[in-house]
Order: structure tokens, then C-alpha cells, then sequence
């Protein structure tokens, strides 16, 4: 170990040592200081610059921040305009189909007038039915449906009153042509009788059987006639069916029956005189009363046949020549 003498003594050398190695190191800061001076002030002056650019970067953001929130309010409203008018449109096409339905309401009614007006009255009470379960049901929030609905029963009526209208003109037609019917079925009748003489002449056995029986029918069948369908007469039930289907879809049946047997009742009562001269010299008198009875009393039958439950039969009976006539329609 140095002794402390020694090392004393060597103070002044050691100071030295450490000034020397104080001033390199200076030195060496300094030259260090001067090396990376340039990139320091070159990295202050880019900082500077970037924080203008953040400045003004930050300005543009803002203004675009207001320029998108004015836009967003634009589109906004522009949205709303859109949704409004969607809005609008559809009422619109709402409006434009109730017309639309509205208007085919009126087109269907007045299509029923139109008919009744040429006498077509089962197809316009089908229009009108139709009219009041179909076409009605899509309108009966408008005043229209309530309306039109109203004037459906007065409808119905003008139909049935039209329909029984042509009825009579036909029932009025059928008397007018009754006796010429008469006279056309005694006159065949008066023909089966010559016909069944001659096959009894000829088969003796035959003259056992009366007029209508069983084997008079068979033996006279390919001289059948019909007397409401000939070349001298037809007779057309049409109006009375059509009348009839018509009365039945309006629930009117028991009515319409009322009616139509008391109107052939008084023709009934107009085809019976109150008197009947019985002593004139060719008795026309009576052979007409016989042939407008034998008429009557066929188109009778002949009704009674295709419309069974239309009158009583005991109503029909009474007519006084029915049981002189028993041709087959």
C-alpha cells in the first residue's frame, strides 16, 4: 500500500489529470453539440411546420365538419320532402282507386237501368246482385255505397214490376190465342176419333178402347201433335219462367203465386159469359164458348206440367170443359 506521503506529494499531477480530462470532454461535448446542431434546428423548424399544418389541417376539419353538418341537415330535410311525398303519392293512389271503384259502381248501375230498359231483367237483377255484394262492399266508407244501397230495394221493385209487366202482356196474349188453341185441339181430337174408328173398323178388337186410353195412345203415337208447337200456333213459356226464376231470387214466390192465379181467375171469369144463347141455328155461340174454354183449360194443363207447385190443382179443376179434354201436351 502507497504510502500517504507518496500520494500526497502527487496531488498536483493528479489535478492535472483531471483538468486534462475535463477540457476533453468539453471538447468532445462541444464537438458532438456542433455535429447534431443542424438536424436539431432542421427537426425544430419540421416540428414548427407540421404544427402549422396541424393548425390549418384542424381549420379544414372544422370547416368540413360544418360543411357535413349542413349537408346532413340538407339530406334531412330532403328526406322528410321525400318521405312526404311518398306520403302524398300514395294517398294519391288511394284516392285513385276509390275513384276507380266508385266509378265502377256507377258504370255497373247504370249497366242495370240500361237492361231493364231492354227487357233483359234477369240480367240485370244479376247485375244488381252483383252490384250490392260485390262492387258495394269495396266502397262502404264513401257516400256513394250508401246511396246506391238505399236505391237496391226500389231496384228490385222496377225489376219485378217489369218483369210481371211483360208477364201480363203475355197472359193477355194467351186469352187473345185461346180459342184459335181450342179450335186446333178439338179439331185434332176430332181426327184421333176418325183415326181410332178406322182401326176399329179394321181391328174390332180396338173398338173396345176408349179416346186417351192406353192403346188408343200406342196406336196414335206416330200421329203425335203437338198443340202449343205446331206451324199454326207456338206458344212460348219463356216470360212466365223468367218471371218466375225472378220472383224466387227476390224471396217473392208466395206474392207473385197470389198474383198470377188471381189474374188468370179473372180471365177465367171474363172467358164465361154471363148468358150463352143455345138456340141459334149453327150454335156458334156455344162452339166458340167451347173452343176459348178447351184453349184456356190446355195452356192450364200445360203450365201445371212444367211449373208443378205454381198453382193448387183443385184451382185448376174447376174450369167447367177440363173434363172434356184430355190431350196430351
Amino acid at each position: 500500500m502507497p504510502c500517504p506521503n507518496s500520494v500526497g506529494n502527487r496531488t498536483p499531477q493528479l489535478l492535472q489529470s483531471l483538468s486534462r480530462f475535463a477540457s476533453d470532454k468539453e471538447a468532445e461535448i462541444e464537438t458532438i453539440c456542433n455535429t447534431n446542431h443542424q438536424e436539431f434546428v432542421t427537426s425544430v423548424n419540421q416540428l414548427l411546420r407540421i404544427r402549422e399544418g396541424t393548425v390549418s389541417l384542424t381549420a379544414e376539419i372544422l370547416d368540413l365538419n360544418q360543411s357535413i353538418q349542413a349537408s346532413t341537415e340538407k339530406l334531412a330535410e330532403q328526406k322528410k320532402a321525400l318521405v312526404e311525398s311518398r306520403s302524398h303519392r300514395q294517398n294519391i293512389d288511394e284516392t285513385s282507386r276509390a275513384i276507380q271503384d266508385c266509378l265502377e259502381v256507377l258504370r255497373l248501375a247504370n249497366q242495370i237501368h240500361d237492361l231493364l230498359a231492354r227487357k233483359n231483367h234477369y240480367a240485370a237483377l244479376r247485375a244488381l246482385d252483383e252490384l250490392q255484394n260485390v262492387h258495394l262492399k269495396g266502397v262502404t266508407k264513401y257516400k256513394i255505397a250508401d246511396m246506391i244501397q238505399r236505391s237496391v230495394p226500389a231496384t228490385q221493385k222496377a225489376i219485378a214490376e217489369a218483369v210481371m209487366s211483360d208477364l201480363n202482356t203475355w197472359l193477355y196474349r194467351i186469352r187473345e190465342m185461346s180459342q184459335y188453341l181450342g179450335e186446333i185441339a178439338l179439331y185434332h181430337t176430332d181426327l184421333r176419333k176418325t183415326r181410332q174408328k178406322e182401326r176399329a173398323d179394321m181391328t174390332p178388337y180396338l173398338g173396345h178402347f176408349k179416346l186417351n186410353s192406353a192403346i188408343e195412345l200406342v196406336s196414335d203415337e206416330h200421329e203425335e201433335y203437338d198443340l202449343l208447337q205446331n206451324e199454326e200456333l207456338q206458344v212460348d213459356f219463356t216470360p212466365l219462367f223468367e218471371c218466375l226464376h225472378i220472383h224466387q231470387s227476390l224471396g217473392h214466390m208466395d206474392k207473385f203465386r197470389s198474383e198470377y192465379a188471381n189474374t188468370r181467375r179473372r180471365q177465367k171469369e171474363l172467358l164465361i159469359p154471363p148468358s150463352i144463347t143455345l138456340v141459334d141455328e149453327d150454335g156458334a155461340s156455344l162452339h166458340n164458348l167451347l173452343e176459348e174454354m178447351a184453349g184456356f183449360a190446355i195452356v192450364e194443363r200445360s203450365t201445371m206440367k212444367r211449373v208443378p207447385d205454381l198453382r193448387s190443382p183443385v184451382d185448376v179443376s174447376i174450369i167447367p170443359c177440363t173434363c172434356l179434354l184430355r190431350q196430351e201436351m
